[in-house]
């Protein structure tokens, strides 16, 4: 039976949660243990298949054809498991399961209540599967104390309870911001999150705190005591000049061993980080680079096209050559000449889209490309 990795986010959303979770995934794998990676978001959307990029990014489509969260693709790109349809619910289509079981008579004819109606649905999404894996790692959407999230909460802290003791553990992801005027990192905003959490019932076993400077022992030490975590279980994560540095960064922070420990795995087999370690060779160390210009209608948010960009970023590291990648919005070459904006470039990328805006502009792009024989 697989062990539960239950990751949560706090203070404020947009904190990594998914790279987090992709980057343990990596660490997990590399002691030699099989991962699944899966994503639990609060919106009502049954999926992101029909929502807009600007408001979601991209959507993700994994190989048995359902549509996904982006950072189903995170998973797939650090761990080479391929993401399934199981792998992805949101309170959409739970809601949308259980209205049609009650439709059907399922549960004779009893009240229905988010407990533990909604909740038990939730918690046999979990179940699926757990047999194929040593670790299951379950990111929750969105950040503690959204109402939407509430009923992924509580069926978490209901799994854990009904699992046996040892089998769950809760990874908090909570910002620590810096204040230049006083010149040091708060730690006020991490306690109340952590408080919001012990609130309804679930106490993190693991806190990983995003900061821009580093954590002094002092702050470390306050974290750890006031919010009930072990010392080393107060992980720091800092920006990187690169995603595919992560996993290294997570175990120099020691989040892996933190993990083991809080399973009480020991002692553990040792990482084989030989990939990743090649990987930020060819990433920090291009010997040529390139330019790609990739013509969109969604350029306004990137994530719009993560797939796209994450592929070319790919295939510069398999030959060691930097990409860098400029956006350009089809709308301009509506009335624009294209040529002033696409000199210069190796390569040139025009991805789909949907409806007619920015159409002309993109057929402009792919008429400019053709004529000066540009890749």
């Amino acid at each position: 039976m697989a062990r539960y990795v239950f990751i949560t986010g706090g203070v404020v959303s947009s904190l990594g949660k998914g790279l987090a979770s992709a980057a343990l995934g990596a660490l997990l794998q590399a002691r030699g243990f099989s991962v699944r990676l899966r994503k639990l978001d609060p919106y009502l959307n049954v999926d992101p298949g029909t929502m807009s990029p600007f408001e979601h990014g991209e959507v993700f489509v994994t190989d048995d054809g359902a549509e996904t969260d982006l950072d189903l693709g995170h998973y797939e790109r650090f761990t080479g498991v391929a993401a399934r349809m199981t792998d992805s619910v949101s309170s959409g289509r739970i809601y949308s399961t259980v209205l049609e079981k009650e439709r059907r008579g399922d549960y004779l004819g009893k009240t229905i209540q988010v407990v533990p109606h909604v909740t038990n649905e939730i918690k046999e999404f979990l179940k699926v599967g757990d047999d194929e894996v040593d670790f299951m790692l379950c990111e929750i959407g969105g950040t503690v104390g959204d109402i939407e999230g509430l009923p992924f909460f509580e069926a978490i802290r209901q799994f854990s309870h009904d699992k046996p003791r040892g089998e769950c553990i809760f990874m908090h992801l909570t910002l620590l911001p810096y204040l230049a005027a006083s010149g040091e990192l708060k730690t006020k905003p991490t306690q109340h999150s952590v408080k919001e959490l012990q609130s309804i019932g679930i106490a993190p076993d693991i806190l990983v705190c995003r900061s821009e400077h580093p954590i002094p022992d002092k702050e470390r030490e306050k974290i750890a005591l006031f919010c009930n975590v072990r010392r080393d279980a107060v992980v720091a994560a800092y920006d990187l000049n690169s995603i595919y540095e992560a996993p290294l960064a997570y175990h120099a922070q020691g989040l892996d061993q933190a993990v083991l420990d809080a399973f009480n795995i020991s002692p553990a087999p040792q990482p084989e980080l030989s990939k990743w370690e090649d990987v930020q060779d060819r990433v920090n160390n291009p010997e040529g680079a390139v330019n790609v210009a990739i013509v969109g209608k969604y350029t306004q948010l990137e994530d719009a096209y993560k797939s796209i960009k994450e592929a070319l970023t790919h295939g510069g590291m398999s030959n060691r050559v930097k990409v860098n990648v400029e956006w350009v919005d089809a709308e301009v070459f509506d009335h624009e000449d294209a040529a002033p904006h696409l000199e210069g470039y190796h390569a040139i990328l025009v991805p789909g889209g949907f409806g007619e805006r920015g159409t002309e502009g993109k057929i402009k792009a792919a008429q400019f490309a053709r004529e000066r024989k540009v890749p």
